[in-house]
């Protein structure tokens, strides 16, 4: 599958990029955006016995990582790291389980993880624009590549390919949503009438 193998590298370029923000977050993210390029790269590319593996457990640790992280913002309690670091145990059944078992656990945390940081970015202004652009952008990668499976795109020897724009997107998605992990906000206290002063 040479286009999908070749655009699993955006992934790699994107949270290479990610890590030149040099932001504490910044290096989990990234290194976790890197690890799914690696996987795809792997699962298309080689494609050895374990490539469901390498595919589905870097990508399923991103999508919870995105959602500790958005919900402990959101919440405003730190989360355990523990919620998002158990989930490539976890994944390990469940990949075993087989393809449609394994997606379907994905496509779970991938709404989880977009609907909470939509939410945070609902109640966080100065994260709106990146957390909105990043979602369309995963949103019309998912569409496309989804469409692109179903068609005549979806030949592995094309150049053209619709998993490859998925690619394409989502990493884009991915790094335009790196400005918000990490964030935590502030709560603005509600100004309280000034009382008069007595005489």
């Amino acid at each position: 599958q040479p286009a999908a193998t070749v655009s699993s590298l955006a992934f790699v370029v994107a949270g290479l990029a990610v890590l030149a923000r040099r932001g504490t977050a910044s290096v989990t993210y990234g290194l976790l955006v890197v690890a799914v390029g690696a996987g795809s790269l792997v699962a298309h590319g080689p494609n050895p016995p374990w490539q469901a593996y390498a595919h589905d457990l870097p990508l399923a640790t991103l999508l919870a990582y995105v959602a500790v992280d958005a919900a402990s913002d959101r919440f405003g309690s730190r989360l355990s790291p523990w919620w998002w670091r158990v989930v490539p145990l976890l994944m390990v059944p469940v990949v075993a389980a087989g393809p449609s078992v394994s997606t379907g656990v994905q496509a779970l945390l991938a709404v989880v993880a977009v609907g909470l940081a939509l939410d945070r970015a609902r109640i966080r202004p100065d994260l709106r624009r990146s957390t909105i652009v990043a979602a369309l952008l995963l949103a019309s990668g998912a569409v496309l590549g989804t469409l692109g499976d179903r068609t005549s795109l979806c030949r592995p020897s094309s150049i053209l390919q619709g998993h490859a724009l998925w690619h394409l997107l989502a990493a884009a998605g991915l790094f335009r949503l790196a400005p918000a992990i990490g964030s935590t906000g502030t709560v603005t206290a509600q100004r309280m009438p000034s009382r008069p002063e007595s005489a």
